[in-house]
C-alpha cells in the first residue's frame, strides 16, 4: 500500500499564506531544505490542489532562472521529472499535469494508494489536505512552523468536520528558527 505524506509550511498563528495570498515568508535554510529533500526520497508522485498547483506551475518549470539558491537548484529537476496529479473539478490540466482528478476524491485516492508504486507527496494547500484527512487518507503530516505571525490567510486545515487526533512522531528545530513536527493519525 502506497502512502501519502503531507508537507506544509505554516505560520505560528496557523496560516499557510498571508491575508492577500502571499507566500513570501517561509525561509528555506540549509537544514529545512535537507529535510524537504529527505521527504522526496521514495516519492514517485506529487499531489496538488488547484491553488497550489497554479503557484507551483508558475515557478518550478523555469525555477533556476527565477531564483538562484541551493533549494531551488535541488528541487526543480525533481519537480519537473516527477508525475503530478492535480485535484480540481474545473481545471483540465496542462503540459506539466500528468492527471487531473475531479470527482470521487476518496475513491480515486484510495485506488491510487492501492496501486504499486512509491510514496505520494502532497505539498501545501489546505482544502485538499483537509478533505484527504477527513477520509483518513493521509499517512504522515510534516508541518514546518515558521517564526512569523501573518494575522490572516488560509488556515492550515480548512474547517474540519470532526476532530482528528494526531500522534507526534518527531519534532525538531532546524536552521535555528523553524520547528518541523512529524505526525501520523492517532489510532
Amino acid at each position: 500500500m502506497r502512502k501519502i505524506i503531507y508537507w506544509v509550511h505554516t505560520s505560528v498563528d496557523g496560516f499557510i499564506d498571508g491575508p492577500n495570498g502571499e507566500f513570501d515568508w517561509p525561509v528555506m535554510g540549509p537544514e529545512l531544505s535537507a529535510y524537504s529533500e529527505g521527504l522526496d526520497e521514495g516519492v514517485d508522485t506529487l499531489l496538488f490542489g488547484r491553488p497550489v498547483w497554479e503557484m507551483m506551475v508558475g515557478f518550478w518549470p523555469n525555477a533556476e532562472s527565477i531564483a538562484d539558491d541551493p533549494h531551488t537548484a535541488s528541487f526543480a529537476p525533481f519537480w519537473r521529472a516527477t508525475p503530478k496529479i492535480v485535484f480540481s473539478r474545473t481545471y483540465k490540466g496542462d503540459d506539466w499535469t500528468s492527471r487531473v482528478i475531479g470527482d470521487d476524491l476518496a475513491g480515486q485516492v484510495a485506488e491510487l494508494k492501492a496501486q504499486d508504486g512509491g510514496t505520494m507527496l502532497l505539498t501545501g494547500g489546505a482544502s485538499l489536505a483537509a478533505a484527504l484527512t477527513e477520509h483518513g487518507l493521509i499517512d504522515e503530516y510534516h508541518v514546518a512552523v515558521h517564526p512569523v505571525v501573518l494575522g490572516g490567510g488560509r488556515r492550515l486545515f480548512a474547517e474540519p468536520a470532526d476532530r482528528k487526533r494526531l500522534r507526534l512522531v518527531n519534532s525538531r528545530a532546524v536552521d535555528g528558527q523553524v520547528v518541523v513536527n512529524h505526525y501520523t493519525l492517532a489510532e
